[in-house]
């Protein structure tokens, strides 16, 4: 059971850029770049010269966070270039498909737009938390069906996917679609990364980012595991030197364990202040639901989502309002205690109006 059949056949024959050569300690005048180093910054690395191709370090630390092997992960600009990649490497223009669940995250259309590749949309029902339905799913899949994105936990619902129904999918479609599990928000949930199941699932693709947990968003760093012929195969169309060098020494940084100890308090933080608004806000009058959630945000349902954004922005609170798609849905991220006290301050304000 093989995915590398899916791929497009002129990626299939792609080779890999092929840049200058570049080893220590020695004289580089292959690669056209100036030999003066910049001030600018203080760096482990020379800015004047060009970063790896594929930052070798940063892949091997990822890899080892993320539970996969070296060849099994491409380091991506955040998990959104990884989706790019695969939908340009998997969808043949007018001819393949994308499947995807909703309400979930729209970057999975709007490449798949880019692309010219058809969508298929399979609703999850929000009366069952937004679970999603595989036997739906897969009822929906044709042919030329090249990928299904599934969000798990997903954004904007907090929903993760039981390992028992991803298991069921990817056994379902074997070489006949590749699987996508992106897995942005799982550290703030009870559930363990799909990435344990690589090596028994050859149609099993994971996004993973440092955006959320780490805190990282900025820095634009994320990664895609995968088969390691699959991975080869998005190494080749991703662009060369796709990490600047200020980028991957941030992120090698991140790593480092005294770092990586913060990075989980701080996702214990959220996690402990994601219940207590929970709590809080299902003992507002205008609250019609408060959904469960995996992530660092939660979804809720309000009479009056439109006055209800409008009433915390003129209180300097920016909320989520997803419009048509989850009418009178609000997606609130955890902030910080401070951050969402004021939030709930301007939801009292909002309650003492109606009483008044």
């Amino acid at each position: 059971m093989s995915i590398v059949k899916l791929v497009r056949p002129e990626i299939r024959a792609l080779h890999a850029y092929e840049a200058a050569e570049q080893v220590d300690d020695t004289i580089r005048l292959n690669a056209n770049e100036s030999p003066r180093g910049s001030l600018v910054g203080d760096f482990r690395r020379p800015l004047n010269r060009y970063p790896e191709v594929r930052p070798r370090k940063l892949q091997r630390a990822l890899a080892e966070r993320f539970g996969c092997a070296f060849d099994q992960l491409l380091v991506t600009r955040g998990s959104s270039e990884a989706i790019d990649l695969i939908i340009r490497c998997f969808c043949r223009a007018g001819v393949d498909s994308v499947l995807v669940t909703s309400p979930s995250f729209s970057m999975y259309r709007h490449y798949a737009a880019v692309q010219g590749a058809e969508l298929v949309e399979v609703r999850s029902l929000p009366e069952q938390d937004f679970a999603i339905d595989i036997d739906a799913v897969l009822a929906a899949c044709v042919d030329t069906t090249r990928l299904i994105f599934i969000c798990s936990p997903n954004n904007p619902t907090g929903t993760t996917l039981a390992l028992s129904d991803l298991e069921r999918l990817l056994q379902a479609r074997g070489d006949a679609s590749a699987i996508v599990v992106d897995e942005a928000y799982v550290e703030f949930g009870r559930h363990e990364s799909v990435t344990a199941l690589l090596n028994r699932y050859d149609n099993l693709l994971v996004l993973r980012t440092l955006s959320k947990a780490l805190g990282f968003a900025g820095a634009r760093c994320g990664a895609v595991a995968g088969p390691a012929a699959v991975i080869r195969m998005l190494g080749a169309v991703q662009a060369p030197y796709a990490l600047a060098t200020p980028v991957v020494e941030c992120v090698e940084d991140a790593l480092q364990d005294e770092q990586l100890e913060l990075a989980r308090d701080a996702v214990a933080e959220i996690v402990a202040e994601r219940e207590r608004l929970a709590a809080a806000f299902a003992t507002y009058p205008f609250v019609r639901k408060v959904w469960p959630s995996d992530a660092n945000f939660l979804l809720i349902r309000v009479d009056d989502a439109r006055r209800m954004m409008a009433h915390c922005q003129t209180n300097n609170v920016l909320l989520r309002h997803f419009g048509a798609d989850l009418d009178d849905c609000i997606r609130i991220s955890v902030g910080t205690p401070g951050e969402n006290n004021r939030l709930l301050q301007a939801l009292d304000t909002m309650a003492d109006g109606e009483h008044g």
